[in-house]
C-alpha cells in the first residue's frame, strides 16, 4: 500500500459496443422472415379484357409506341423481355428501353423491371426475332386507377386488349369493369403477351376453325 492508502480497483465500464455484442440475439421466427420477403417482392396484380369497342376520342388520351420482344420463355412460364418505349414529349420523340422479367401466373405474378440502355436493347433484339409485338397503348383514367388499352399492330393487327393493375387482389375482385370491356382473358394463356408474340392471334386462329 503505497502512501499507506488501500487502492481499489476501478470499475470497469462496458462500453456501448460491447453490450451490444453480449446481449442476447433476438430470432425472428421463419414465418415471419417468408411474409417480409412476400412484402418486398415487385409484385404485379392485374386483370385483362378483350375490348367490345373503342373509347371515344380515343386520340386524346395519352399513348406511347411499344416495341418488345422475348429473349427467352421458360417450361414454368417465367420470361426475359426487352422493350423499348417511344413517346412525344414537347414535339420530340424520346425513347426509353427495359429489360423486364417475369415470373408465370395468371392474374398474380413477380415482376422486375430494369431500364437499359439504347446499346444494351440493340445488341440484344435480334436474339427476340419472331418473338415481337408492336402496339400503341393508351393510358385511359378510371376511378380504380389507370386503364391500359393496347391496339396491336403488325401481324396482331386488329387485336385490342386492356389491362388493368391492382394494388391487392381483393381490389382486382372488387372491380366491375366499363361497359366498353369485352371477355375477360386473364386466364387465357392464348392472349399473354408472349404467346401472342410467338404463336399469333387467337382471335384469327377462332375464326379459321369457324369456316
Amino acid at each position: 500500500m503505497p502512501n499507506g492508502k488501500e487502492e481499489f480497483p476501478m470499475p470497469r465500464v462496458e462500453r456501448e459496443e460491447e453490450k451490444k455484442e453480449l446481449a442476447p440475439k433476438k430470432v425472428m421466427p421463419e414465418k415471419e422472415v417468408e411474409e417480409i420477403k412476400k412484402e418486398k417482392e415487385p409484385i404485379e396484380i392485374e386483370r385483362k379484357f378483350l375490348v367490345k369497342e373503342l373509347p371515344e376520342n380515343l386520340e386524346r388520351y395519352p399513348h406511347k409506341e411499344i416495341s418488345q420482344g422475348y429473349i427467352a420463355i421458360a417450361e414454368d412460364g417465367t420470361e426475359v423481355r426487352i422493350r423499348k418505349v417511344s413517346r412525344e414529349i414537347k414535339g420530340k420523340e424520346r425513347n426509353e428501353y427495359y429489360q423486364t422479367i417475369k415470373s408465370g401466373g395468371e392474374k398474380i405474378r413477380e415482376e422486375i423491371e430494369t431500364r437499359i440502355s439504347k446499346k444494351q436493347f440493340e445488341a440484344l433484339w435480334p436474339a427476340t426475332e419472331d418473338k415481337r409485338i408492336e402496339k400503341t397503348r393508351y393510358d385511359i383514367r378510371h376511378e380504380t386507377g389507370t386503364i391500359e388499352l393496347d391496339v396491336f399492330k403488325g401481324d396482331l393487327e386488329g387485336l385490342v386488349t386492356t389491362e388493368m393493375e391492382f394494388d391487392s387482389e381483393e381490389k382486382s375482385n372488387e372491380i366491375e369493369p366499363p361497359e366498353w370491356f369485352g371477355e375477360e382473358v386473364t386466364e387465357d394463356e392464348k392472349f399473354k403477351n408472349k404467346n401472342l408474340a410467338t404463336f399469333g392471334n387467337p382471335l384469327e386462329e377462332e375464326k379459321g376453325s369457324e369456316k
